[in-house]
């Protein structure tokens, strides 16, 4: 974070999750392979699923989530 701190969001970091989780379920089915990054930057709540598997060959899904609405403001699928 830089020196200007960032507004309280109105969208906690768990719901934020939430949100994440039950899209990334219709598509990855078994999320308990991936190790879950949540952070507040600027632009939204970003949630980062990545293999706990160092080895493996691909990856999971990425969002930014809005952290006043709670929306998707964007996502990307590694498969």
């Amino acid at each position: 974070m830089t020196t200007q701190q960032l507004a309280q969001p109105a969208v906690s970091s768990g719901q934020a999750l939430q949100v994440a989780c039950a899209d990334a379920n219709k598509v990855y089915r078994d999320l308990h392979l991936y190790a879950i990054a949540i952070r507040l930057e600027p632009d939204g709540w970003h949630i980062d699923f990545d293999f706990k598997d160092a080895d493996a060959q691909s990856g999971g899904p990425h969002y930014v989530i809005d952290a006043t609405t709670g929306a998707i403001a964007s996502k990307y699928y590694e498969q």
